[in-house]
């Protein structure tokens, strides 16, 4: 529950932050702001300042700021002579598009304030994102087991463009969707090439192929009643053999569990020094992707991190620089959906985003939570520039004909194009609440 709050806190943050940008920047145009609301539906808060009520609703997947003389229904008080110079329709248009703009210039902003401050607080990041691309584990029958990939591979050129780090990488990768790409490894002593075909999930990263880091059997954490935490096992925990059979990395544990096929299984824990044997009975959780029997004991990995500070002119600076690469990369995702070479089932919806925020906000480190609210903001404001009506987009679109065409549409035309833009909104949120739902039970019963 408090992990579901987190995440409803943190995305109305981001949404707070959007509607704050539409109303300062109409405070500053003179329009008057009838309401100011976090949520949608019946309200749970209301309080009126000035002329503006400011309200929280039942609803936390959004908010609007409404102005006087935006055509809405529930506008019933009659205008007075005054009132009217304050009108949003009766703004110029570049007036108007100011205000439009500034939610979205809001969302995309905010990181470039979020993550100076999370550089300079320091936090850990994964070692492996900074190490060259070397393979620690290849799952069967993915695209990367099929293009020949082997464990201890290492990946330093993705079409030509040399990579030194798996961050790096995926980068490369995302770039090259929906294309064959030829990626040339290091095996041993030798230099090969190898193949991914246009189908590749690229946009899940090289986890998404079938590719995963290196990674030592350390326990990081147990999931409360599963068969390791009641067999006793504990976070630190080094895995060394599983029945007999030795423990060369954290993937061993899996392959050594499946084939355990639910039986019984003596595991030998290295704890501060010392030996010892536990007798864990695995429990069987759905089936896995080929069909057959999922088995589990409830523990994932120790990730081998780093604690980075910096000094606050670094900070500054490798702030900017993640903004504008997450900028980049959001925009680089959709080019690549919009000319479908990347899967749409990689759209996440609300459930994804709560999810996401609420891991974080649930570790209660400040740095984290300053660096996903950064991520999300970016994600926000870039959908809210779409040019599709009932977005911030369209109506930038909607100004942006009326200064060429020196007049406005009409108000059939609008009312048309609004109507095509919330059944293009409504679609996309079923398709991202869909995607959602899979992904649950996809992690809950395995396949």
């Amino acid at each position: 529950m408090l992990k579901i709050a987190g995440g409803i806190l943190m995305l109305g943050i981001l949404v707070f932050v959007h509607e704050l940008g539409h109303f300062l920047v109409a405070k500053c145009c003179r329009v008057k702001v009838l309401k100011f609301s976090l949520g949608f539906g019946p309200k749970l808060f209301s309080r009126t300042w000035g002329e503006t009520e400011y309200k929280i609703c039942l609803i936390p997947l959004g908010g609007y700021v409404q102005m006087l003389g935006e055509g809405a229904e529930d506008e019933q008080q009659p205008v007075t002579e005054a009132d009217r110079s304050r009108s949003f329709a009766e703004k110029p248009v570049l007036q108007r598009l100011a205000i439009v703009a500034a939610g979205p210039a809001m969302n995309l902003a905010l990181p470039f304030l979020f993550l100076p401050l999370a550089y300079f607080l320091g936090m850990d990041q994964p070692k492996f994102l900074d190490r060259p691309a070397c393979v620690g584990y290849v799952v069967g029958e993915s695209f990367a087991a099929r293009a020949g990939f082997q464990t201890s591979d290492c990946i330093f050129q993705v079409d030509g463009t040399e990579t030194v780090s798996w961050a790096e990488t995926e980068k490369q990768l995302l770039s090259h969707a929906g294309r064959e790409m030829s990626l040339l490894i290091k095996r041993d002593a030798e230099i090969l090439e190898l193949l991914l075909p246009p189908e590749a999930p690229v946009a899940e990263g090289m986890q998404g192929i079938g590719l995963m880091p290196q990674q030592s059997a350390v326990i990081g954490f147990l999931d409360p009643g599963t068969p390791a935490a009641l067999a006793g096992l504990q976070p630190g925990d080094r895995i060394v053999a599983i029945g007999g059979t030795e423990v060369m990395s954290w993937y061993d544990i899996h392959t050594l569990v499946q084939a355990g096929e639910g039986r019984a299984l003596s595991v030998t824990v290295m704890r501060a020094g010392r030996q010892s044997i536990l007798n864990i009975t695995p429990e069987l959780k759905g089936e896995n992707e080929a069909g057959q029997p999922r088995y589990i004991i409830g523990v994932g990995p120790q990730v081998e991190a780093e604690f980075k500070r910096y000094a606050f002119a670094d900070a500054v600076g490798e702030g900017f620089a993640r903004g504008a690469e997450l900028v980049d990369l959001t925009l680089l995702f959709l080019r690549k959906l919009f000319a479908g070479h990347i899967s749409a089932q990689n759209i996440g919806g609300p459930i994804m985003v709560v999810q996401m925020a609420g891991a974080v906000a649930e570790e209660v480190d400040v740095a984290k939570i300053l660096s996903m609210l950064a991520f999300l903001s970016v994600q926000l404001g870039i959908l809210n520039l779409l040019p599709v009506p009932i977005l911030d987009g369209g109506h930038l679109l909607f100004g942006l004909v009326e200064l060429v065409r020196r007049k406005p549409l009409s108000e059939q035309a609008r009312e048309v194009a609004q109507q095509i833009g919330l059944a293009m909104i409504v679609l996309l949120m079923a398709w991202a609440f869909y995607n959602d739902i899979m992904r649950i039970l996809r992690l809950q019963f395995g396949g």
